[in-house]
């Protein structure tokens, strides 16, 4: 019988513990994560490698797309940004040039950046009690 890997362990209960804000921020830095491989990948001429994490970036921001709540009127400025994005990554994806990936790249760290500092503002994403 096999061990379970620790760091999975580690892993998924990082995840289930997770406020949403926390989750929120794990998928910034996920997106991130893979525009920056992508990038490498489109570089060295690696067309799977570059193909699948292109397609990581663009399950996130999808993702998020569909968990905008439409009733608060900042959510279509949200949702024009993650359009423009998914283009990018559109252009990305049938060039493999990577120039499309840093454009989507500046716009992720923006965004992880800001939600880092609603965060600090908002405990972590987590309701106080005064």
């Amino acid at each position: 019988m096999a061990l379970p890997n620790g760091y999975d362990a580690y892993a998924k209960n990082k995840i289930l513990t997770a406020s949403p804000a926390e989750l929120t921020l794990m998928l910034y830095e996920g997106a991130i994560k893979f525009c920056n491989i992508g990038i490498v990948a489109c570089e060295n001429k690696d067309i799977q490698k570059a193909h699948t994490n292109i397609r990581k970036v663009q399950n996130i921001i999808e993702e998020f797309q569909l968990s905008l709540d439409h009733k608060y009127p900042i959510a279509k400025d949200f949702d024009n940004v993650y359009n423009y994005m998914n283009e990018q990554l559109h252009k990305a994806m049938m060039t493999k040039d990577p120039k499309y990936l840093e454009e989507v790249l500046k716009h992720l760290r923006t965004m992880r950046d800001t939600w880092k500092e609603v965060m600090k503002l908002t405990a972590n994403g987590k309701k106080t009690t005064a």
